[in-house]
């Protein structure tokens, strides 16, 4: 009887370092990528996006995300067509295609003018909204192309290079926007998030040269188009208890980071009332969250989540916010904001949207394209309009921001929860489907 031959031992080290099989080493290479090029042109953007919003007013930030949620309502339809018509394959590159053609509009617009106020507040109302979605359809190809027990081991090493990307765009733009300016910034945002495209096709296409067992996942399923219309999104997550029960997840988790970031856009707006160094700023806080970040997911979320679940990922952060809020309350200074923020926003991308983008690898392929996107952006977004309301009533009749901070606290301890059950639910899931 042969042995199979054993690979070097350099890459026996990296296969034990990082937990990834041999074959799968070209696939979590190309979703590095992806993530990293996504990030880096996203990142570059979020501090533009944040200067935009505090060049309207704090005070107007309510109305800001009230009209993100509208635009993403009215973006449901269009992506549920091209969701429907267009092969399971090609909804990535259709989708970040048509965002890189309005970035070249923003960008000739702020060339042209760069303080128009309208232009500003158009510009942050789109970039929450295609923010969302890109990242969501991101992880919609990984939650496709991946099964579950991979995506224990894989998904956090691969938004190692969500986190790397988020590194490297803020480093960038804090260089960059003063010798190109805006407009310059967003031309070359476009150029990254294409070639974010091309690497998702290209872990297509490394599925169909490494096939599973016969199901859904096959090559030629992924070539056709899932049908259905443009609301089947919406329709499925009202029909599933699973899918409400993420839905719930995400809007608490709207509302936490809702709370910090009209104090994020309050503090830094009286510290920092240069734009160009308001800028800056928002792209430090960005570099320091994903170095901490990038560590992590790199070397202890894949190990935490295969041995202890799913859940322990979506419940840790949610209990250190709580904590964060109290503390807040009690010191509530910008040197104590920056560490909770800081703290709050690795965690989240280190073990929270690993875990949470794990709950989807259990269900069809339509959910998690469709009903997928439609939470992470129309309800995401409900949540941030409606949070963004209750921030701004407690403010005008408290005057205390303690106030806020405990009843965030509070929020962050029901999200804890709802992320405990939603890891046992998907671990019954998971085991009713290997047994299928």
């Amino acid at each position: 009887m042969s042995v199979p031959p054993q690979p070097p031992a350099p890459l026996r080290f990296l296969v034990r370092l990082f937990n990834v099989e041999p074959h799968e080493a070209p696939a979590v290479a190309a979703g590095l990528v992806m993530f990293f090029l996504l990030f880096t042109g996203y990142f570059m953007l979020r501090p533009v996006r944040e200067t935009m919003g505090v060049t309207g007013g704090v005070d107007n930030l309510q109305w800001l995300f009230t009209g993100t949620f509208l635009a993403t309502l009215a973006m449901l339809p269009l992506f549920g067509w091209i969701a429907s018509k267009v092969p399971r394959r090609r909804i990535l590159p259709w989708t970040f295609g048509l965002v890189v053609l309005t970035l070249l509009g923003f960008a000739l617009a702020m060339l042209l003018r760069p303080d128009n106020l309208w232009a500003a507040r158009a510009f942050y109302i789109w970039i929450s909204v295609i923010n969302m979605l890109m990242i969501s359809l991101a992880w919609s190809v990984l939650a496709d192309v991946f099964v579950s027990g991979e995506a224990k081991r894989l998904f956090a090493l691969i938004a190692g290079g969500a986190s790397l990307g988020g590194l490297t765009g803020p480093l960038l733009t804090t260089l960059l926007v003063a010798p190109v300016g805006h407009g310059g910034l967003l031309l070359l945002s476009a150029a990254f998030m294409s070639g974010s495209a091309v690497a998702a096709i290209w872990l297509h296409r490394w599925r169909d040269r490494h096939p599973l067992p016969a199901g859904l996942n096959a090559p030629e399923q992924r070539r056709k188009p899932l049908g259905g219309n443009p609301f089947a999104g919406a329709t499925a997550v009202l029909r599933s208890p699973y899918l409400l029960g993420i839905a719930a997840f995400v809007v608490l988790l709207a509302s936490v980071t809702t709370f910090l970031y009209f104090e994020q856009a309050r503090m830094v707006a009286e510290h920092f009332p240069d734009r160009t160094r308001q800028t800056q700023i928002f792209g430090l806080i960005d570099t320091v969250v994903q170095t901490l970040a990038i560590l992590t997911q790199v070397f202890l979320t894949g190990r935490i989540a295969q041995k202890l679940g799913v859940g322990v990922l979506l419940v840790a952060v949610p209990l250190i916010v709580a904590a964060g809020f109290l503390w807040l309350a009690l010191a509530p200074v910008f040197a104590v904001f920056v560490v909770v923020m800081v703290v709050r926003r690795a965690g989240e991308y280190a073990f929270v949207r690993p875990g949470r983008e794990m709950l989807y690898t259990v269900v069809p392929p339509e959910q998690k394209y469709k009903a997928k996107n439609f939470i992470d952006t129309v309800v995401y977004r409900g949540g941030d309009a409606i949070s963004a309301w209750v921030k701004r009533g407690l403010d005008l009749m408290a005057e205390n921001p303690a106030l806020a901070m405990f009843i965030g606290a509070g929020i962050a301890l029901v999200w804890a929860f709802t992320g405990g059950a939603l890891g046992r639910w998907q671990r019954q899931k998971e085991a009713a489907e290997a047994r299928c």
